[in-house]
């Protein structure tokens, strides 16, 4: 199992470390090299309808796992509690079934926040115009 540590910046630098897991929660974003050593840059987006980052006792933890199926060593691997835990490999179809899940889990999570949204709004537009705003 690998180590990786926490490094909490503002900007992800352009030049990564091995073995460092870089968190801006200003643009909320994760990037880290490959835990599989082949040098390639992964960027987790970080949010409700993404990657939930955690940290406890300075050891970095995001969930889901990381599935590298866009780079040519297809790694998957979980961070958590600043260790890297390998996962099982996917086939095609796996990749696939969990691209598409994850693609309806967002648009759901997209679909209930506009709907929120659209009530504040549209009480907002409301007493706007009663109130001649």
């Amino acid at each position: 199992m690998n180590i990786i540590a926490l490094e909490r910046v503002k900007y992800v630098p352009r030049e990564l470390k091995p073995s460092i897991l870089y968190v801006s929660d200003e643009y909320a974003v994760a990037c880290h090299l490959c835990a599989c050593g082949c040098g390639s840059k992964v960027t987790t987006p970080l949010g409700p309808a993404e990657w939930t980052f955690m940290e406890r006792n300075g050891r970095p933890t995001l969930y889901p796992s990381i599935g590298n199926w866009q780079l040519p060593c297809q790694s998957h691997y979980l961070i958590t509690d600043g260790r890297v835990q390998w996962a099982p490999q996917w086939s095609g179809a796996q990749i696939e079934t969990g691209r598409r899940r994850e693609n309806q889990l967002r648009q759901a999570y997209y679909a209930s926040v506009d709907k929120r949204r659209g009530f504040w709004r549209r009480l907002w537009l409301c007493v706007r115009q009663v109130l001649k705003l």
